[in-house]
């Protein structure tokens, strides 16, 4: 059955540089040559819910399981290459954070990550535009299975919003997470994703991560006794 917006399924997949050079995979032997040391981890996703990209999403609508080959122009991928986001920084901005400057390096700027292309005198030339904006890219993608128990759907978009595999129960039609208490606010300004994409309600239950360690104590203990 063609896949439609929403659906969640599991892919493995390949992501290339057109001329070939691996930029992220979660296949072990592409995988191990970005990094050898690297765990390869099932990738879950809804589509069409700016879980992917959005060009990948556009394609999977109508199509079935199984193996695709996806050219994404830079458009439909990581952006053109934007020369405004190319910048001069005074090298003092660095040297206040003990940092030295050296080109190649890439940092983290208040939230963006810009890589350093020269630095000479008191100026640094940065560079804000995705490693990634302006090439085309080529995806080899796997559809393995659409997936369809709730759990495994309410943990993939759990992951994927708060990279944590949070505790979580489901009472009729609410959905409960279980997080801790300074995470309460975030998590209830995603109610209306939840609600759009698996029709249920929202409620943050907030807990300390001190009585998150007793329950986990208590489990352990409970699981011991014979």
């Amino acid at each position: 059955m063609p896949l439609k917006e929403k659906d969640f399924i599991e892919i493995e997949f390949t992501g290339k540089i057109k001329d070939g050079e691996v930029f992220d995979s979660n296949i072990k032997k592409d995988l191990m040559k970005l990094n050898p040391n690297a765990k390869t981890e099932p990738f879950v996703f809804s589509i069409g819910q700016s879980m992917f990209l959005k060009g990948i999403d556009d394609f999977l609508i109508g199509k079935n399981i199984g193996k695709h080959v996806i050219e994404l122009t830079p458009d439909k991928a990581f952006g053109k290459r934007d020369p405004k986001l190319i910048q001069m920084m005074p090298v003092k901005v660095f040297h206040e954070q003990k940092i030295n400057p050296v080109p190649g390096y890439a940092f983290n700027f208040d939230g963006r990550i810009g890589r350093v292309l020269t630095s000479s005198g008191g100026r640094v030339i940065v560079d804000f535009n995705n490693p990634l904006a302006g090439k085309e890219i080529v995806y080899n993608i796997n559809i393995l299975r659409k997936i369809e128990d709730i759990n495994e759907k309410i943990k993939s978009i759990n992951e994927f919003l708060f990279r944590q595999d949070l505790k979580f129960e489901i009472k009729d039609k609410k959905l409960i997470l279980e997080v801790e208490k300074s995470m309460v606010r975030v998590v209830e300004m995603f109610k209306d994703k939840y609600k759009e994409i698996l029709e249920l309600d929202l409620e943050a239950k907030g807990i300390d991560k001190k009585e998150e360690g007793t329950k986990e104590k208590e489990k352990t203990s409970k699981s011991q006794k014979f």
